[in-house]
């Protein structure tokens, strides 16, 4: 390959890599901001854990179907336009439920003693429904662009580096939620969402500008040609809709292994959630921690845990398994499951932060990879739809760490039940991700072959 071309792409491929870094990071920034602002609002508002776990379940179901039908949108539309608005209209709904007690003269949301009525709590409610839509574009354009910007080889790797982006951006919240609360007390609980939201608006033009939807764009060539010389002589012949849409049909919706991948994410869901919504709040109540201490674990599950997870995953799954996501996926959700188990055994306060950081660290390798595995298999030409059907069904996941678990935490049945499900989950998860063990490394052959079978659409 010509040199300077290569140069090109090389900085426009960590260009991209960079800025959905930044902006996927501040996403975080106005979405889990409210797991630490939980154990305030319950007691400065009256707001129940069930109630509480309502809007997370609600919130994520939202979220779920806004990955499938942004998952479709970016496969046919401008991936960093659809981004940039989705995390700034997120900042402005975290505005808004920050200064809605301000509303009170207006609605009735507050009784005699400032705790929450009926009315405010439908209100958040509401407004983290319709913050769950916007976090849906986030993810989506991501995993599309790195599809377009990053050859099918380095995927792995390379995604993990840009998944250390979630982690990076909600440890940070943690920490400054935890901070905030600690100096100012529980009643500064909206501070948790005014700070984060003012900081997430950087990333705003960051995406806009920073980013473009496609090599083409600055004269470079479709990522699948820039190592084969004879390609890169030949024009690029445009995929018609009739067959882009057979992709979609045979790659996505009639693959099983999506399906499968999908399944095995619900239940990675469940655990990720476990720790991360609930985290804080189960190690004050069932731990005894202190708040302060609690969100700074919490915090460093994120930081520590999971970008040390992600990194080395994607490099065991391009060093050691050829590619093959989907065994470094198997093998950490393994570990998970017994890293969570001696975790729930736990009496010590070393022993309890130890295992649930390596809980974390474990969870977070097929938190980064499940989505690589849908990119691999769906090919560049179905990502976003490919990731949207395991955003939907991992999402669904908060039916069960959101309600169920909010209700038996809330019940005679205590924090202990609540481990015990999380465990039998990701036994559950390891056997259904065991059952592609053998399946290859990505989709590109099965979808040239229907290029080329259906090349007459």
């Amino acid at each position: 390959m010509n040199a300077e071309l290569e140069k090109k792409y090389t900085r426009w491929e960590w260009r991209t890599i960079i800025a959905l870094m930044i902006g996927y990071a501040l996403f975080y920034f106005v979405r889990k901001n409210l797991s630490m602002a939980i154990p305030a609002m319950e007691e400065q508002l009256g707001i129940s854990k069930v109630q509480l776990g309502i809007f997370m379940t609600l919130n994520g179901v939202i979220y779920g179907a806004s990955r499938f039908v942004n998952g479709y949108l970016v496969d046919h539309f401008s991936r960093r336009k659809i981004m940039s608005l989705g995390l700034l209209l997120s900042c402005i709904v975290n505005l808004v439920i920050a200064f809605s007690p301000m509303m009170n003269g207006v609605m009735h949301l507050l009784d005699a003693e400032g705790k929450a009525t009926l009315g405010f709590v439908y209100l958040i409610g509401s407004l983290w429904l319709v913050n769950g839509y916007l976090q849906g574009m986030g993810v989506p354009p991501c995993v599309s662009l790195l599809s377009h910007w990053i050859r099918p080889s380095e995927l792995p790797t390379k995604q993990a580096i840009w998944n250390t982006s979630h982690s990076v951006g909600a440890g940070l919240v943690v920490l400054l939620c935890g901070f905030i609360l600690k100096k100012f007390g529980y009643s500064a609980w909206n501070m948790c969402f005014i700070i984060p939201a003012a900081i997430a608006l950087v990333g705003v033009p960051v995406i806009f500008f920073g980013v473009k939807d496609d090599p083409t764009e600055v004269g470079l060539p479709p990522i699948e040609k820039m190592d084969d010389a004879d390609a890169l002589m030949q024009e690029e012949k445009p995929i018609s809709k009739a067959l882009h849409n057979r992709i979609l049909s045979k790659m996505v919706f009639r693959n099983p292994v999506i399906w499968i991948i999908a399944l095995a994410n619900f239940c990675m869901n469940v655990i990720r959630g476990t720790i991360l919504d609930w985290g804080g709040t189960f190690l004050v109540q069932d731990k005894g921690m202190d708040i302060s201490i609690a969100g700074t674990v919490i915090g460093s599950c994120e930081l520590i845990g999971g970008i040390l997870g992600m990194l080395v995953s994607g490099w065991v799954t391009d060093r050691f398994f050829a590619h093959k996501a989907h065994r470094t996926c198997l093998v950490c959700m393994v570990l998970t499951t017994i890293c969570f188990t001696l975790f729930w055994g736990c009496t010590g306060t070393v022993a309890t932060i130890v295992f649930l950081l390596l809980s974390a660290f474990f969870i977070y390798g097929p938190q980064a990879l499940y989505g690589t595995c849908a990119s691999m298999q769906s090919t560049k030409y179905a990502a976003g739809t490919g990731n949207g059907i395991i955003g939907i069904l991992g999402y669904l996941s908060t039916f069960v760490s959101g309600i169920w678990f909010g209700h038996v935490a809330s019940s005679a049945l205590g924090w202990e039940r609540v481990y015990i499900y999380t465990i039998v989950f990701g036994v559950i998860g390891s056997l259904i991700i065991a059952l592609i063990w053998k399946q290859p490394a990505d989709g590109v052959a099965k979808v040239q072959k229907i290029i080329e079978e259906y090349s007459d659409l």
